[in-house]
């Protein structure tokens, strides 16, 4: 081939390899897959959800969603000081969703009807929350005795509360009353708990009302199988690419959170409600959450721990978790080339 056939060429090369590079997403484009997503909590880990809808991620990656907040998260959130707009909430049967997977852990050995579900994905693995107290109580040892507030007995706060005992060598019964319900500004201000477990939203509006942090845990380093993607066993065996491009889609989310600080703001007054200085308090806590976000499994080990029983015995933590998509999307190089 002449050297003057190669420079025409060359350029019509250029183009063709870019074309077969996106050839995947284009498809994807004309082959929609319809998904229903629910979200059960109202902080800065579910908001890549909606950064996906509002950036195009969803549509590129060819999935038609149709997601919101669940009515419960909507009234803890409202509890906790944030004005959620209405339009946003409703419940939804969806077979994959963006929650705790401490709840997941817990219900397979004390829920008969927990099913399959299992954590494809976390965003949380270290416990990152405050425990924000009435004035008469200045430290964590103080707690002892006192009435920690927590969201109910099945959720993170409740995971939280019982490694809190155990850091502290308490017994989680007789040395702590764990209050469900509690996890709130008014019950906060009442005096109906002395403490709270308090997420960034909780930790920002408990501070403004003027009750202090005892404690940043972070410094405790304790790992949780936190908020993440999770779904059925069954379902994702039956709908492999459904799961392949969400996970895909949270993953770029995660990138668009990390690196443009006003989408993810935006977002969060759009749909949470919340005002400047909450979108401040919750987009700080995403420090932690991994750009590759592989299921937590040293979290798991320590939920396994903390709710030990003898029907927990019967499970091992590869029965809590399949960490398929995000494996796939890291080997492939797609995570490391979205920091690029």
């Amino acid at each position: 081939m002449s050297n003057r056939i190669v420079r025409a060429v060359g350029p019509l090369l250029v183009v063709m390899v870019w074309l077969s590079g996106t050839r995947g997403p284009s498809l994807a484009q004309e082959k929609m897959i319809p998904l229903k997503v629910s979200l059960s909590d109202v902080d800065v880990t579910k908001i890549i959800a909606y950064i996906a809808a509002d950036e195009g991620i969803y549509k590129k990656n060819g999935l038609e969603v149709d997601q919101a907040i669940s009515p419960s998260a909507a009234t803890v959130a409202r509890r906790r000081g944030a004005a959620v707009p209405a339009q946003y909430v409703r419940a939804i049967d969806a077979p994959i969703g963006l929650g705790g997977g401490s709840p997941l852990v817990l219900a397979v050995a004390t829920d008969a009807l927990a099913g399959d579900r299992v954590i494809l994905a976390t965003l949380d693995h270290i416990v990152h929350w405050h425990i924000m107290a009435r004035p008469e109580i200045k430290t964590v040892e103080d707690l002892k005795g006192k009435r920690l507030g927590i969201s109910n007995a099945t959720d993170m706060t409740f995971f939280f509360a019982r490694a809190l005992a155990q850091k502290m060598g308490w017994n989680p019964v007789l040395d702590l009353s764990i209050m469900i319900n509690g996890s709130a500004l008014d019950t906060l201000k009442s005096g109906k708990v002395d403490a709270v477990v308090a997420t960034q939203l909780l930790q920002q509006s408990a501070a403004a009302a003027g009750f202090p942090s005892i404690v940043d845990t972070r410094a405790w380093r304790i790992p949780i199988p936190g908020s993440g993607i999770n779904s059925s066993r069954t379902w994702v065996r039956e709908n492999p690419e459904a799961t392949r491009r969400f996970v895909r889609s949270m993953v770029e989310a995660i990138a668009v959170l990390k690196r443009h600080k006003d989408v993810a703001m935006r977002a969060m007054g759009k749909y949470y409600g919340f005002t400047p200085e909450q979108q401040e308090a919750s987009y700080e806590g995403n420090k932690e959450m991994p750009t590759k976000p592989y299921p937590a499994i040293d979290g798991i080990n320590k939920a396994m721990e903390l709710f030990d029983s003898r029907e927990m015995r019967k499970h091992k933590p590869q029965d809590f978790y399949d960490d398929t998509f995000v494996r796939e999307l890291d080997k492939s190089g797609f995570i490391d080339g979205l920091y690029k």
